[in-house]
């Protein structure tokens, strides 16, 4: 079968699409996940084209073959883990983008950075929004498939705010023309929505047609610390009740920590908390940020309208990740709750860290009640894997029984499929592998995920 799949790819596809030697295909396996385990594909398609997907999805379809759709790689819950014997389909060579600046629209290409995306914008005096931390390393095709957030997601919105056309292709090789150019469109049932945050299990989306926005007024940063995490996120529930700013992002004192020992950015030792926000530098709301945070107890409030400065904490705070991972293996959580509730989220995380013995630093979006917790252990200390992986279960049981979910923007993936069911109702499960059912009815598209 091996054989036949290989062979039946490359007389379909231009020379050089078809990857088969394992060593090649290697990285290709996995996403940032590293505590999932990957299959082995039997090959890897790096497509360039509608047509090459097309082909590719024909020939799977035919031959029964799984089909996992891949982007820049960057994905933190195993959503782009290969499985056994799978065609692995890259869009990371799909780059074509073109701006259309009367009409404030980016057609693009799965493969291009979101990076690349914002900077092209900017060259036509426009901006397209969504941020992943990662944005200068994630693939458009990945924000789109897990409808990814970001930083100033509070105020702008998520990806899935700035999608007004999708091409996408069916596992039988169908092509979708879905939604358009035009800003309100109501004719028929939404269905780009329906495969923005799919994670590649209905469909592989190939072109995206995007909504730009005339370039951010400048900021005003606001950087608020605090003794404890708690009172932090006491001071998330002040902010967010008079003011909504563009970005409040929280950082624990573990992440501070990770952070510093790398590039330091001017936090003193001892601090609990960190919390940044960023608003309008035309309006009074960083006085009322700012205001808040010393009404919850803030240690210290300072506002610049420095763009320098504020970048400096911006930049910590992307920082995060790929610091905290310098210190042992990492499964990265994605809860979120309603923002009420978030000093009890965050005084559960650290109860559970404490009482795992597991070091667990916390970053996020505060002002949208979605957290990252980070649990951060030792891989080769089977001990410590265990104690991580009850931390990992505990919390994001507690986001479910907080009223809560298990990811607002990373995916589901493979690393938080068991959890699904726990949050969806067993109605809801039934209506969505009906879907996934017509439209991928051999179930080869991203099999053994969550659906």
């Amino acid at each position: 079968m091996t054989e036949s799949v290989v062979r039946a790819l490359i007389e379909a596809l231009p020379e050089g699409t078809v990857l088969s030697d394992p060593d090649v295909m290697e990285p290709y396996r996995y996403d940032r996940a590293m505590t999932v385990r990957p299959g082995r594909p039997v090959a890897v398609v790096r497509a360039t084209s509608t047509r090459d997907v097309q082909a590719t999805l024909t020939i799977a379809s035919r031959l029964g073959v799984p089909v996992v759709t891949r982007g820049a790689g960057t994905g933190i819950s195993g959503g782009a883990a290969a499985v056994d014997g799978c065609i692995t389909l890259s869009t990371e060579k799909m780059r074509e983008i073109e701006i259309d600046r009367a009409a404030m629209l980016a057609r693009v290409q799965p493969g291009l950075f979101n990076a690349e995306v914002k900077a092209a914008a900017r060259e036509h005096g426009l901006w397209y929004p969504p941020d992943p931390s990662s944005f200068e390393i994630c693939s458009i095709g990945g924000n789109l498939g897990t409808n990814a957030g970001g930083l100033c997601c509070l105020r702008y919105g998520v990806t899935t705010d700035y999608v007004l056309g999708l091409e996408v292709v069916l596992a039988d090789g169908r092509v979708l023309r879905l939604g358009g150019r035009t800003v309100k469109d109501v004719v028929g049932y939404d269905l780009k929505r329906l495969f923005v945050g799919s994670e590649g299990t209905l469909g592989v989306i190939t072109e995206a047609t995007l909504r730009l926005r005339p370039l951010p007024p400048p900021v005003s940063t606001v950087a608020a610390t605090f003794g404890d995490i708690v009172s932090c996120g006491r001071a998330v529930t002040a902010v967010m009740s008079s003011v909504r700013p563009s970005v409040l992002e929280l950082m624990d004192a573990s992440a501070i920590d990770a952070v510093q020992r790398v590039k330091p950015f001017g936090i003193e030792p001892g601090v609990g908390a960190l919390l940044i926000g960023q608003c309008d530098a035309a309006s009074e709301d960083s006085g009322k940020v700012a205001a808040a945070c010393e009404y919850a107890g803030a240690t210290y409030v300072a506002v610049t309208d420095d763009p320098e400065e504020g970048e400096l904490l911006m930049g910590a705070r992307r920082m995060a990740f790929p610091c905290i991972e310098r210190l042992g293996t990492v499964m990265i959580e994605d809860v979120g709750v309603p923002v009420p509730l978030l000093p009890d989220l965050v005084a559960a995380i650290a109860a559970i860290a404490e009482s795992t013995d597991t070091l667990v630093p916390v970053v996020g979006h505060a002002g949208d009640g979605n957290l990252h917790p980070l649990v951060t252990f030792d891989a080769s200390d089977p001990a410590a894997v265990g104690r991580a992986e009850d931390a990992f279960d505990r919390i994001m049981r507690v986001a479910i029984e907080l009223g809560g979910t298990i990811s607002g923007e990373h995916g589901v993936g493979s690393l938080k499929a068991p959890y699904v069911a726990r949050q969806l109702s067993a109605d809801v499960l039934d209506v969505t592998r009906a879907i996934k059912g017509v439209l991928d009815p051999l179930g080869i598209l991203n099999p053994g995920k969550w659906v």
